[in-house]
């Protein structure tokens, strides 16, 4: 029987696309040319330390070509921060 093993908690964070990319101070992430917010994204104090980085936020993408619509999954270390839907188009990923 297939089961969902933490710290998953659906079959679309397991069958997705997958990319990473870096928070920006605003708290948001840039696919494609298209700025996503990232609900709960976790900051770094930047004027502490010169080379402090930005964090590592993983999107777990899932395409659905009936609707036109993807959903967005914000992961940062195996912690799930939220989603969002946004257009297949403007998304620019999945040829349609």
């Amino acid at each position: 029987e297939f089961t969902i093993r933490p710290p998953f908690l659906s079959s679309k964070d397991i069958f997705c696309l997958r990319v990473e990319r870096m928070v920006n101070p605003y708290r948001k992430v840039s696919i494609n040319n298209l700025e996503l917010k990232v609900p709960g994204a976790p900051l770094h104090d930047l004027s502490a330390c010169v080379h402090a980085q930005a964090e590592k936020i993983q999107l777990r993408i899932i395409p659905d070509k009936e609707s036109g619509l993807s959903e967005v999954r914000f992961w940062h270390e195996d912690k799930f921060l939220g989603s969002q839907k946004v257009k297949n188009t403007d998304l620019n990923l999945v040829q349609v």
